[in-house]
Formats: C-alpha cells, structure tokens, sequence
C-alpha cells in the first residue's frame, strides 16, 4: 500500500462502490492509505470489489442511499471526511420502465446524502458525481458549466434535480459540495452489457454479431474509468482551494 500525503488515513465514505467506477475509485483509495467505508445496497459477485478481494479491506456498511437513517449512522461512527456519492441508478433503459425507483435512487438518495453530511458535520469534502446528461437535450454543444440543466426524460431529470439540490446544500447550508458531469466512462469491471462497449467485446468474444444501434451519425465522448477517478480525487484534493 502506498500512502499518500493526502489520502493516509483519510476517512472516505463512498456510495456506489460495487459499480465501475466505485471499485475503481475504492482500488485507488486503498493504494493511496485512505480508510474506506463503502456503502453496500445489494451483493455484486461479480464486482471487482469483490473478484479482487478489496472489500475485506474496507468498513462496508448495508443498505440504500434511499435510507437516510443509514448513511447518517455511517458517517457519524466512521467520521467522515471526504464523501463520493457515486451512487445512482444509471441505466437510461431502466429509468425509462421505472421511473419512480430512478427518481428514488438519484434525487431522493442524494438529498438524503447532503442531510446527513449537514446533521452530522464533520464532512470537509463532498463529491456528487452527476453526468452530463443533466443538461438534456441542447441545440448549442459543447455543453459549458453555464448550460442551463433541463433534461426531459427519466434519468436525465434525475440528474438535473439532484445537481440543483446539491447547489442549494452549497449555498444555503454552506455544504462543501462540488458537482462532476462527466461523459460516458468504459473500462474493466464493467457488467453493465446494455452498455454499448461490454456489450460489443462479449459479442465479438462469442463471435456474434455486432448490434448496431443507431444510423451512426452520433457522436459520444468516452471517459477511461480510471482517469475519472484520477479526475475526482484530484478534485477532491484541490476543494479547499477558493
């Protein structure tokens, strides 16, 4: 383990952690000597949080971002410092068919998160990992920090209200909050195989064809998961900065 002037022995809270970029991110931590506790809704078998056995290494406490009463508990007993909501459910299909469980997960969990870093206290750093998909559908791209959010559908209002509910735990509770809207992250761990890029190597290693989903005249941007996490601990370190 490498410790890092930062990070050693850093109490880190972080949701999401069985997803792609949470175990990447717990990975990074560890290497770096932060004490993480990661919150855990359902058992992953085959997350690499567990394939690559770092969850014996980290406090992994049970239950939902939907449960505020949970999250609170972990931040007090664990005394948090640094909190990674990446938890979210992010599947622009399933948020089609359930709704409400997206609205449940995304906006709900992340009011609950900001509350209970404000009851609690103690928290210096929080990171709410949103996308860009909050700003929905614009007719002037690139999209910049001053692009209005207004998604439409689902999951992309999900992200628009739980960016803005972050914003307002910034200004009226002076909550040390900054919000990512990153693109579409790749990499190892990914189980997701609706996903355009594990979805395409599966096919190509049981020499099936290729699904083509669209006319192919969109563009996207695609984010290794690994500089995401490089890109958010990076931020995290520079938020005391004004």
């Amino acid at each position: 383990m490498q410790v890092n002037d930062f990070w050693g022995d850093r109490s880190v809270f972080l949701t999401g952690c069985t997803g792609l970029l949470g175990s990447w991110m717990v990975a990074e931590l560890l290497r770096r000597g932060a004490k993480v506790t990661g919150l855990v809704r359902d058992l992953v078998p085959k997350s690499r949080l567990y394939t690559d056995d770092w969850a014996n290494k980290i406090n992994i406490v049970r239950g939902g971002v939907e449960d505020v009463g949970v999250i609170e508990r972990a931040i007090a007993e664990y005394e948090v410092d640094t909190v990674f909501h990446l938890a979210a459910q992010t599947i622009v299909g399933v948020a089609n068919k359930n709704p409400l469980g997206t609205f449940e997960a995304n906006i709900k969990g992340t009011w609950n998160l900001l509350e209970a870093c404000r009851r609690v206290g103690g928290v210096s750093r929080i990171v709410i990992a949103s996308r860009d998909k909050a700003y929905g559908d614009q007719e002037v791209l690139p999209y910049n920090e001053t692009t209005p959010l207004q998604g439409e559908h689902p999951y992309d209002v999900s992200k628009s209200c739980a960016d803005l509910i972050s914003h307002t735990y910034y200004i009226s509770y002076g909550l040390p909050v900054c919000i990512t809207r990153c693109g579409n992250f790749y990499g190892g761990g990914d189980l997701n195989f609706n996903r355009i890029v594990p979805d395409t190597i599966r096919s190509a290693l049981r020499d099936k064809p290729v699904t083509i989903r669209s006319d192919g005249s969109y563009i996207r941007d695609y984010f290794y998961g690994k500089d995401g996490v490089l890109a958010y601990l990076h931020l995290a370190e520079q938020m005391d900065r004004k």
